[in-house]
């Protein structure tokens, strides 16, 4: 496991921190309003509208979001429709691009799907993941076991840190706790199915490509608890692709 987190981290150090800031920039609203929220999403209720011809200043964007504040202070979170419909003091459309690569380091919720091996057997993965900070995460994961002699069902609750959220190619640590049913298949096999208590310790990289998609690449160490004389030890490595929002 060392040895992979060594050229996870050796990956990383050739990645380049960029980061393309909004800061400052003013706009003209040219549609009747501009609708300002109390946070980036629709969900969250509208605390007050611009009219038409006055001028918002640009505070920070996430993803599909930008933080504005007009010109009495007030501030609020505009979609990136509405703030498209804007006008640079020059009279022209404000160009807007795809989410950048500081997106990525900031992005609150990723889902993904990763496909690999567990000790020998076939797993298909998917697991959603809620950043507490730019650091820190919690992450919850479903996985598909698909072996010659016995299938099983894993689920896991873990917790992941990206020392370096900055960098297009970002190394993290894992640590978490769950669950695994075995069942055996057909009649030869003598087993009993059972279910374990299991811990695991992890690490692996995650790659900003484009827009919103990123690619992982993961490995684990897992300890899984019996209830005989001697608890199992099983390995893991997977990859795949995830979205961020």
């Amino acid at each position: 496991m060392a040895r992979l987190l060594a050229c996870a981290l050796l990956l990383c150090l050739a990645g380049v921190a960029t980061t393309a800031r909004a800061d400052g920039l003013e706009v003209i609203v040219a549609d009747p309003f501009l609708e300002l929220r109390t946070g980036p999403g629709r969900g969250f209720p509208i605390v007050h509208v611009v009219e038409r011809g006055d001028k918002v200043r640009v505070l920070k964007r996430r993803t599909d979001w930008f933080q504005v504040q007009d010109a009495d202070g007030r501030e609020g979170w505009v979609h990136r429709e509405q703030m498209a419909e804007t006008l640079v003091p020059a009279g022209a459309r404000l160009q807007i691009d795809d989410p950048a690569r500081e997106d990525f380091g900031a992005h609150r919720r990723e889902v993904g799907l990763l496909v690999g091996d567990f000790e020998g057997s076939n797993v298909i993965t998917a697991y959603g993941a809620y950043a507490f900070n730019e650091h820190l995460a919690g992450e919850l994961a479903v996985s598909q076991l698909l072996g010659n002699y016995s299938d099983g069902l894993m689920a896991t609750l873990g917790v992941t840190h990206v020392p370096r959220p900055d960098w297009r190619i970002q190394p993290f640590f894992s640590i978490g706790t769950g669950y695994i049913n075995v069942e055996p298949k057909g009649t030869q096999v003598q087993t009993p199915e059972r279910t374990d208590q299991l811990a695991y310790v992890g690490g692996g990289v995650r790659a900003y490509l484009a827009r919103r998609f990123i690619v992982r690449a993961e490995y684990k160490e897992y300890v899984v608890f019996t209830d005989r004389d001697e608890n199992e030890e099983a390995i893991e490595w997977k990859i795949g692709f995830a979205f961020f929002f």
